[in-house]
Formats: structure tokens, C-alpha cells, sequence
């Protein structure tokens, strides 16, 4: 059970912070800066959630059945991640050897369900024939800034064991988060497919044409501008 009646503390004025298992360490420790990017994520999957609320469910042809959906699977699937990367940033908290008796950990079952929705997922879409950028409405958006994040917590959980040894994180914690960011991606795929939106494919250099950049663009709105002055 955990009990907060005062969030403020003090302990952490001189640059230190505790672990789960009460040691203390720098705030730079490589431990904290993986628990802070699973709060990282876990921020970014909130805000994933408050864009498929925002979504409007009717438009002038009537209810949008796709809204929905959207809402109802990604709604369920995204809290329940929440709280495993809350599992996680827990574990990731404390050296495996020192960790309390009652945390239960995460297992194999939570990283074959993301396995599962995702080829629930990609049934419905078609195949992709170039990367994506990353870019579409609000909750696809804040999917990817969200993929992002989580690569950049693998690379730090990577860098925790190259200090720290190979103990120092269980492994299944990795095959979670790499499968957590491919599953950030397909779900950013099929809320675009679910909504009737374009995916913005990307053109590699060889492929586009000759680009003149936009200053002829402001040039020309500046002249109009200029235009509708002296009339």
C-alpha cells in the first residue's frame, strides 16, 4: 500500500534521490534517468489518451463509428500500459537483488499481449511500401512522440546494463520495451486506418523533385498583402 500525504520532502535538495530499497544516489545515477523516461512515456501515453477523447464522434453525415472505436480499444489498451510502465519504472527503481519481497513484476504475459493486439492490428491494415513520417492527427502524433521516448528508454535501459552488468535489469523487461515500441507504431497505424486519415509516406531524396523551399511562397503572400494595402 502506498501512502502519499506529502509530496514535497527536501530529500532530494543536495542533487540525491532513493531507491526503492532506500539507498541513496546522485540524481544523475543511469537508474533514475531510465525511471524518469518510463514516467516519459507514461506522460505521453496520457496525452494519447486525451487527444482520442477530443475527437469529435459526430460530423454532419452523422455518428463517426471510427471515433468509437478508437476510443473504446485504444482507451482500454493504453491505461493498462500505463500501468505496466508504472510496474516497470517500480522495478527499474531498485538493483533486482535488493527488490522488496511484495512487488510483483512484470512477466512474459504482459509483452505477448502487445504481441497479440498487434496482429489484431495489422489484420486490418495494408502493407506498408515506405516509411512513415511521423505526423497525422493529435492521438497518431502523441503515439509517436511516445515511440520515440520508448527508444530512447531502451538505449538507456542498454546503457544501465553496460555499467551495472548484465543482472542488473531482467531481461524480459527488455523484450517488453521493445516490443512496446513497435506496438506504439502499429497502433498509431490503425487509428489513422480506423479514422479514414492518410498516412504521410516518406520520399526518399532520389525520388522527389527539385525543391525551391517556401521563400517564394512569403515573397508572394507579402505582395498580395502589398496589393490589398492600396486599394
Amino acid at each position: 500500500m502506498v501512502n502519499i500525504n506529502r509530496v514535497y520532502t527536501g530529500g532530494g535538495d543536495n542533487g540525491e534521490s532513493s531507491l526503492v530499497d532506500g539507498s541513496r544516489r546522485k540524481k544523475s545515477d543511469q537508474r533514475f534517468d531510465v525511471v524518469g523516461l518510463c514516467d516519459e512515456v507514461n506522460s505521453w501515453l496520457g496525452m494519447v489518451l486525451m487527444e482520442i477523447e477530443r475527437l469529435p464522434d459526430h460530423d454532419d453525415g452523422g455518428e463517426r463509428t471510427g471515433v468509437i472505436r478508437v476510443q473504446t480499444v485504444i482507451g482500454e489498451a493504453v491505461s493498462r500500459v500505463q500501468n505496466e510502465l508504472f510496474d516497470i519504472g517500480a522495478e527499474m527503481a531498485c538493483p533486482p537483488e535488493t527488490l522488496p519481497d511484495y512487488m510483483v513484476l512484470i512477466s512474459q504475459e504482459q509483452t505477448d499481449v502487445l504481441v497479440s493486439e498487434m496482429d489484431a492490428w495489422l489484420s486490418s491494415l495494408s502493407e506498408l511500401t515506405s516509411f512513415i513520417l511521423p505526423s497525422g492527427s493529435a492521438p497518431v502524433a502523441a503515439a509517436h512522440m511516445a515511440r520515440t521516448v520508448v527508444r530512447r528508454l531502451e538505449r538507456s535501459v542498454v546503457t544501465l546494463k553496460e555499467r551495472e552488468g548484465d543482472e542488473s535489469v531482467r531481461p524480459v523487461v527488455c523484450v517488453y520495451l521493445n516490443r512496446l515500441s513497435d506496438w506504439l507504431f502499429v497502433m498509431g497505424r490503425w487509428i489513422s486506418s480506423t479514422l479514414n486519415e492518410e498516412e504521410t509516406l516518406w520520399v526518399p531524396l532520389g525520388k522527389r523533385t527539385a525543391e525551391k523551399g517556401v521563400a517564394h511562397r512569403v515573397a508572394q503572400m507579402r505582395s498580395n498583402d502589398d496589393d490589398l494595402s492600396s486599394l
